[in-house]
């Protein structure tokens, strides 16, 4: 079918009246004893930005990239970025980095060009390569096949390996992880160390993409994907703490990254596609913020381009979770709150007046027998494990 243009959904989107009041409390709901809670709702994760299944939604309506872009980030300008970033693994829990020999694998001393050493040269026999905190300095060693550690070297300042541009091999307390670009040993709040992938933007988002979209999706949706992602990465590294080792994480609280295990060919053609592209707003990066799925309306954020609008592309037949049903149990509420003892009632309080049931919930307020508290919709969402904070209680 074709589309509908972009223009006039945006309008669309803006004269839809709101359902509901923002302020209005609704009648409380009883908490049977020993019983549960039905959950009525729309949506998966916060709502601002850019909807997955909307993106791909989207796509299968014919609209490109750039369009898609458009209708999620309103009033973000097309721009470039490239470089590199600092990437904290989550997975390597250790203090020390240690990486499978290889015959491009190299060390450096990070700031001092001189520094570097072909690792195949110092100990050919090498199975494994070691960084690890020695006071002030970094400590080099190695493991022959079947042996213990040997210090080969001791390194003035923090150091980082390499392989001339081939993959590295990151040994983890749970198994190994292979990622592109330098693996640091870097100081965390000068008593610590993580290790850190060094990495350029454009492979970064092969490791990104896939984490973060289904790869079987359409290229426009998955290219979109890797614009908001690339972009999401440049603002991060725009807004690190001065002197911190690292500028993003690996896990859903920045974005999910999986190094080279991650990569597979549609989302890599998908980076390949928008290459350095991302999207800016008063010629910074965006905060392009995404979440699985907006329900059919996405939420206002505190700058321009995170607009509360109608989303008329969520609800194609492939998204399960614009909309969803839940029980939430007695029990679950009285562990999440226990202080208030036994539940006896939950109020919605305030909705943010978009949607069904006057949207998204803002504020309720729990009673039991020890007492009355009133909470977020975000905290009540966390406690409780709900998809979202757009929902009905029956």
């Amino acid at each position: 079918m074709s589309p509908t243009p972009l223009a006039l959904l945006v309008a669309i989107a803006l004269l839809v009246p709101v359902a509901g009041s923002a302020g209005a409390a609704e009648p409380a709901v009883g908490v049977p004893a020993g019983g549960s809670l039905r959950l009525t709702g729309h949506g998966y994760g916060h709502g601002r930005g850019m909807s997955q299944y909307g993106a791909e939604g989207a796509a299968r309506a014919g609209l490109t990239a750039a369009q898609i872009l458009d209708f999620y980030y309103p009033g973000t300008a097309a721009a470039a970025s490239s470089g590199r970033i600092r990437v904290r693994i989550g997975a390597d829990t250790t203090p020390d980095t240690v990486v499978a020999a290889s015959p491009a694998l190299r060390v450096r001393v990070v700031g001092k060009r001189s520094q570097r050493w072909s690792l195949a040269a110092v100990q050919p026999g090498a199975a494994q390569w070691r960084l690890k905190r020695r006071a002030a300095r970094t400590a080099l060693s190695y493991r022959l096949p079947g042996r213990g550690w040997t210090r080969a070297k001791v390194l003035r300042g923090t150091a980082e390996f390499s392989a001339g541009g081939a993959p590295i091999t990151l040994v983890l307390p749970s198994g190994t992880a292979d990622y592109r670009g330098a693996l640091r040993n870097a100081p965390v709040d000068g008593r610590d160390r993580d290790t850190v992938n060094v990495v350029g933007l454009e492979g970064y988002l092969r490791g990104v993409v896939a984490r973060e979209m289904p790869s079987s999706w359409s290229a426009a949706a998955l290219q979109a994907q890797a614009v908001a992602a690339r972009t999401y990465a440049a603002y991060e590294r725009a807004h690190a703490a001065a002197g911190r080792a690292y500028q993003t994480c690996d896990s859903t609280s920045c974005q999910v990254y999986g190094g080279v295990a991650a990569e597979t060919p549609a989302t890599d053609a998908a980076v390949a596609a928008t290459r350095r592209q991302v999207r800016t707003y008063a010629g910074r990066p965006a905060f392009t913020q995404f979440s699985s799925s907006s329900g059919g309306w996405t939420v206002g954020g505190s700058v321009a381009y995170q607009a509360a609008r109608v989303d008329p592309y969520d609800a194609w037949s492939g998204n399960h979770v614009h909309d969803w049903t839940t029980t939430v149990s007695a029990a679950r509420l009285q562990a999440a709150w226990p202080a208030l003892g036994t539940s006896t009632g939950v109020q919605v309080v305030g909705r943010d007046g978009h949607g069904d049931w006057g949207g998204r919930v803002l504020a309720l307020r729990l009673t039991g027998t020890g007492g009355a508290v009133t909470v977020s919709g975000d905290d009540f969402r966390s406690r409780l494990g709900l998809r979202s904070t757009w929902f009905a209680i029956g």
